[in-house]
């Protein structure tokens, strides 16, 4: 699976972005995907995953009731849906894809990863 994420930019506190992540492959749908974050001099940290089918989703609590993800597999994509945005969520944003997904907030049980996109915030 190759993944490339994409709709990063600059926007003002307050604002909304929309990622999307698009993957290579007839097997999309039976990945389970996640949305990680990245900022200057801090560890790769979860922000939300969702099931293979869609039907069930997480968020970290920091981004509860402001960013949603969702899934299209007939179009092999992933959005994450970014609103009231925080100086705090500027990071670089990566979507990833894995099967044996025990621990969702676990980077290290994803299989593949894009290339990220740049999220900037600014107050």
């Amino acid at each position: 699976v190759q993944l490339q994420a994409s709709g990063g930019g600059l926007v003002q506190a307050g604002g909304s972005l929309r990622l999307s992540c698009a993957a290579s492959g007839r097997t999309f749908s039976s990945y389970f995907m996640g949305w990680f974050r990245q900022a200057p001099g801090k560890e790769r940290e979860f922000v939300a995953a969702i099931t293979p089918g869609g039907g069930t989703t997480y968020v970290v609590d920091s981004v509860k009731g402001r960013f949603a993800i969702a899934r299209d597999n007939a179009k092999n994509t992933v959005t994450l849906q970014m609103n009231s945005l925080k100086v705090e969520d500027t990071a670089v944003y990566y979507c990833a894809a894995g099967k044996e997904i025990r621990d969702k907030t676990d980077r290290r049980l994803y299989d593949y990863w894009g290339q990220g996109t740049q999220v900037t915030v600014s107050s």
